[in-house]
């Protein structure tokens, strides 16, 4: 794996001759060896037509193309890291939560509506994440940002996974995910508890959730 944490908020990537990572435009801290670092105008990998499918949907985040031969330090914000990886499945996660991930992960973007139904766009519209999500799909390391660290969840067919939306991050394995309410009247009146809309998550896989409920 070319992607480690060095402790909670930063991670190290090891570039070798002829592979490439990609990282949020930047989110360089310090490198040491022959490294380039360049913009990447397509935000990611799938030429010209993922890069405007990406736009279209609110999911292209500014990368930029990391290759050459050494060592290189990715932080960002302040915020917290962590390493996720992948063994052949996909990764589905905001492309803002996105600090560095191999080029040997396949990148692209899912409507919401396709996994959790109706449900689905409310809940995109609802927690403010919009109507897509990005996907890494393939065998490599993601490096993803949260607020306050972050806590795997596992997720059986026998013990599904309720989530705040705001506290989600990402997740990867086979899952069906959709929000589910609990508004009651005290909701309609504004002395409900809060928690009146919660992300289900149900399969196998696991869910990334971070220690607090403020977006990036």
């Amino acid at each position: 794996m070319s992607l480690r944490e060095i402790n909670s908020k930063m991670v190290e990537a090891r570039v070798a001759p002829g592979q490439r990572l990609f990282s949020q435009r930047g989110a360089m801290l310090a490198y040491t060896g022959e490294v380039s670092f360049t913009p990447n105008m397509q935000s990611g990998q799938g030429g010209v037509m993922s890069m405007l499918g990406r736009r279209v949907a609110g999911e292209a985040a500014p990368l930029m193309t990391v290759e050459g031969s050494g060592t290189v330090l990715f932080g960002h914000g302040g915020h917290h890291v962590h390493v996720i990886t992948l063994g052949g499945d996909t990764l589905y996660v905001e492309a803002d939560r996105l600090l560095a991930f191999e080029g040997s992960l396949r990148q692209g973007t899912m409507f919401l509506g396709s996994q959790g139904g109706v449900m689905g766009l409310v809940r995109g519209q609802a927690t403010g994440q919009g109507l897509f999500t990005t996907t890494l799909q393939g065998h490599g390391a993601v490096a993803v940002m949260a607020h306050g660290g972050i806590f795997e969840l596992p997720i059986t067919p026998q013990r599904p996974v309720h989530v705040d939306p705001q506290a989600y991050v990402a997740h990867h394995g086979e899952v069906r995910n959709k929000l589910s309410t609990a508004l009651g009247w005290r909701d309609m009146v504004g002395r409900g508890s809060g928690e009146a809309f919660q992300l289900e998550l149900s399969g196998h896989g696991t869910v990334y959730v971070q220690a607090s409920e403020e977006k990036l």
